[in-house]
Formats: structure tokens, sequence, C-alpha cells
């Protein structure tokens, strides 16, 4: 019987042969739809995440329930993933309903206490077969409830992060190297050297948090550097919300969900085909 996935093969699969697996921040079963219909028909590996207000929102045991039924639709590697969770027991709870894939953020904490937690987190998670991702460094914009001003916003050092890996013994890294949450002020400017020297001392796969809003080539130089996941959020959002703007301007009148839903879902997955070619993910499964 096909399962829901841990990132564990998924993301290690990614890192031997240099492309990355797309992470799509998800919030319904419409958004759900668009990101699992388009990743089956290129082939390529999906992890469906949600943040603590999105998870909240949907229903963490409608995702679980949702994603189990696409298992057994879909011939792709599927994982949900709790995104940019800062506590423990929230964490265990959905690692219990049935998720088995999560990031503890705990990197606005000092260096010793981000060990700390996270250690804690891994503890449970490996003994439910769940793989851990988290954070060193700090990503500007805000995230949910996780806002980080750019005065505050902090790179990875790469020795704190070869310690980081080797005591906590996670099972990805998600690495500040400039990207931000949200929509961008100007160009980004990404450290892509930084990268390289993180990538050289890690044996771990490496995440690009804040990706939406990035030009594609410089996200194609980070997978080129040693990033194996890609966050996408923003870049979803807009697209969707102005879909069904569009339709409700052109159809004053309209109030069926599914005449309004579909153009949003169809913009949706267009985002999303566009992602997966641009993380190389297509026909990897």
């Amino acid at each position: 019987m096909k399962e829901i996935v841990s990132t564990k093969e998924m993301l290690f699969n990614a890192m031997k042969k240099g492309y990355a697996v797309p992470a799509f921040n998800i919030h319904n079963l419409e958004t759900i739809q668009s990101v699992l219909e388009t990743a089956a028909k290129l082939g390529s590996p999906v992890i469906l995440a949600g943040t603590p207000s999105t998870i909240e929102y949907a229903g963490g045991d409608y995702i679980v329930a949702i994603a189990q039924a696409a298992v057994k639709k879909y011939d792709i590697p599927i994982a949900i993933h709790l995104d940019h969770f800062e506590d423990p027991k929230e964490i265990i709870k959905y690692l219990d309903m049935g998720f088995k894939s999560c990031m503890i953020d705990a990197s606005l904490e000092s260096f010793e206490e981000n060990i700390r937690i996270t250690k804690d987190v891994i503890k449970y998670a490996h003994g439910l077969g769940a793989t851990v991702e988290a954070e060193l460094g700090r990503l500007g914009g805000q995230e949910d409830n996780i806002v980080v001003d750019d005065e505050n916003a902090a790179y990875t050092d790469p020795k704190s992060a070869v310690e980081f890996v080797e005591r906590t013994g996670i099972d990805s890294l998600a690495v500040a190297i400039g990207t931000a949450h949200g929509l961008y002020k100007g160009e980004p400017k990404l450290d892509v050297e930084r990268l390289k020297i993180i990538r050289k001392l890690i044996s771990i796969p490496l995440v690009l948090h804040g990706a939406s809003d990035v030009p594609d080539e410089m996200v194609k130089r980070t997978i080129e550097y040693g990033i194996n996941k890609v966050n996408v959020a923003t870049d979803l959002k807009i697209p969707f919300a102005n879909a069904i703007k569009k339709y409700f301007n052109e159809h004053p009148d309209a109030n069926d969900p599914r005449k309004y839903l579909t153009p949003a879902k169809k913009t949706m997955m267009e985002v999303v085909r566009h992602k997966i070619e641009v993380c190389g993910s297509a026909s990897r499964v």
C-alpha cells in the first residue's frame, strides 16, 4: 500500500542528482489539487507545506486525509511538511496525526538553545520515521507570525552550520544566504559563495526558503551550488487570488465556488509547472 512519505529519500535523491524538490505552501483542497495534479503530470516528487496558521485553518487531520487519498491516486512521492513551526508540542501533535516531515524553527533563539530544541524534536520525529528540517541564520521578511526585519536578518555561518548539523543530527538544513519571505523591495542579492562553502562542508540536503519573487536563473544557480529543496509560497498565493478577483470583476453576480475557483486552480497549476521546471524535478520518480 502506498503511503505518505518523509522527505528523506526524495531530498537525498535530489542531492545526488543535482536538482531540487519544490515545497509548495498549500491552504485548502483546491491548492492541494493544483499542486498534485501538476506534479503527477510532470512526474515530480513533491512536498505540500503548511505553516502553523495554515494547518490550524485547514485542519491537520483534513490535510492528512487528502494526502492519503492522493497517494492512492498519483504515482509520485508525496510528503506533507510542517513549515516554520516554533512549538515542539504542536509538531508532536501533527506528527502523531500522520505528517512525516517537519521544520522546527528555533532560528530566533541562541545557537545553543536552537540545538537543544532541535534535538528534542528530532528524538521524537525519528522515532516515528519522520524527518526534521531546521534553520540556522535568519531570513528577513515575514512567514506566518515570524517577522524578521532587515537589520536582524543574518546569514548562515558555514562553521556554525557544521557544528549544528553534527550536534543535532538533522535531516536537512535551511540556510540564510540573502533570500527573504514575501516580495522583495528590489532584486535579491544572494551569497552563492557562502552556499558553495556550506555545500562542501555539509553532507545533508540544503533548503532555500523565500524563493518566491527570486529570478529563475538565480534559483537555478542556487540549485547548481547545492540547494535541494526550494520553498514556494507567495508566488502561488498572488496569482490564485488575482484569478478570483478577475473572475468576480467579470462576473459580479457569481456565487458558485466551482466557477470562481476553477480559474484560480488553473492559474496556480501554471505556476506550479513553471517552478517544477526551474527546480529540475520533472521525470525524477
